[in-house]
């Protein structure tokens, strides 16, 4: 009886063929990984920097140094203790609803978007009847459909939630419904020659095909959902970040309210980070076989 030996991965090699030990191979990935965060980083910098010079010389109180908007989102957000988590109090009060209702509201349009964008496009139909209205729908301004909201659900987290879901729905069906209408139809005739339900066609070939174009749907309404959050708590709103930011304009609270859009522009950022990485976990086959293509 033989045994089979599994022999040991072969070390990395540079662009002429030589071995590199382990240790300089991880090396050269890790200034790989740090020149690439410096290139990101670097733009950044440089405009915080300029943005820094030209208001210590300008002494405009509309336009307060990134210095001092950074200290007052500190003071406000993430001065706690750190064995209490450094968020404050304040924090959960402003930034807590808000992201509820953004998040709410994005998964609800999310949802209503994918479910009409998969009968759009996979019945033609169907495509005919919901054509007309979803046209109509996408194409009015969400502050003027804000009333309409108001009298029909009042002026509570139902109707910021429901005007974040309206604005949210029409990206992620129109994704949606290129995805569909994108898949191969060889697959498709393929499929029903071997008589496969249309259950089975539609959870194994549209929806995988379909998903690349709906998470695209998805990502852009992510930041879409933060604009909508703000608007809606602009009205009638006892908290959020949008409540506090209108607060802030009204008082003149100028640095309070710069601090408002920086925090906005942090928690943004988060959010489509996080949602970037379950996209590339998610999506990882796609990937895959588009390197082999």
């Amino acid at each position: 009886m033989t045994t089979a030996l599994t022999s040991p991965p072969a070390p990395a090699a540079d662009a002429t063929g030589r071995a590199l030990p382990r240790r300089r191979a991880a090396a050269r990935r890790l200034r790989a990984l740090a020149g690439g965060t410096l290139i990101r980083v670097v733009p950044a910098l440089v405009a915080v920097l300029l943005w820094q010079g030209a208001a210590a010389a300008g002494h405009s109180p509309y336009y307060p140094p990134p210095v001092d908007i950074a200290a007052r989102v500190r003071e406000l957000w993430f001065s706690a203790p750190l064995a209490e988590g450094v968020l404050t109090d304040r924090f959960w009060q402003d930034a807590g609803p808000s992201v509820l209702r953004a998040l709410g509201g994005w998964a609800l349009g999310g949802a209503v978007g994918i479910v009409l964008g998969l009968v759009a496009g996979q019945w033609r139909r169907a495509a005919g009847y919901i054509d007309p209205p979803i046209t109509f729908l996408r194409s009015l301004p969400k502050p003027a459909v804000v009333p309409v909201f108001l009298l029909v659900f009042g002026a509570g987290d139902l109707m910021r939630v429901g005007l974040i879901a309206f604005g949210c729905t029409w990206p992620v069906l129109l994704n949606t419904l290129q995805g569909v209408r994108a898949v191969d139809p060889v697959q498709l005739d393929t499929a029903r020659a071997f008589h496969v339900p249309v259950r089975t066609r539609l959870v194994r070939i549209v929806i995988p095909a379909a998903l690349p174009k709906t998470a695209a749907g998805l990502r852009i309404t992510l930041s879409l959902s933060l604009i909508l959050m703000v608007l809606s708590e602009w009205l009638l709103a006892d908290s959020g970040l949008g409540h506090f930011l209108i607060t802030a304009q009204r008082t003149f609270e100028i640095l309070d309210m710069w601090a408002a859009i920086v925090l906005l522009g942090l928690v943004g950022y988060l959010l489509n980070l996080l949602f970037m990485a379950v996209e590339k976990r998610v999506l990882r086959w796609h990937r895959q076989l588009s390197a082999r293509g």
